[in-house]
């Protein structure tokens, strides 16, 4: 899957928008919360998302995809990974990761930042 389309995947979402918290790394949110981290458009490309509701979890994917998936930096604790969107994860499993996240998220949302669509 290229970058271009997993953007377009997130934000096609109910309530997604796209933000730039650093300098030119993107980030997609739905109400204040991310749920994908696309990184800059100049690195390789990944979609960072919580696979699970804990490290033990999220680990599933790290077994499953030694060589495509890795404990997301100072968030990894709580279940996020980074999962390449060009390697060796099917682009069906990268949709359900990306749904499961969004989903997740939205479910800690309080009421009134969630999307109504």
């Amino acid at each position: 899957m290229r970058r271009e389309e997993m953007l377009a995947y997130c934000l096609a979402k109910p309530g997604a928008w796209l933000d730039q918290p650093w300098e030119d790394d993107e980030v997609v949110k739905v109400g204040s919360r991310i749920f994908a981290f696309l990184g800059s458009p100049k690195t390789d490309p990944t979609v960072g998302v919580k696979c699970g509701p804990s490290r033990e979890v999220a680990d599933e994917w790290l077994h499953r995809h030694p060589a495509d998936a890795r404990v997301m930096p100072y968030i990894g604790r709580s279940g996020w990974n980074t999962l390449r969107l060009d390697g060796g994860i099917d682009d069906e499993e990268l949709i359900e990761a990306v749904d499961a996240s969004y989903d997740a998220v939205v479910a800690k949302l309080p009421k009134r930042e969630r999307p109504t669509g």
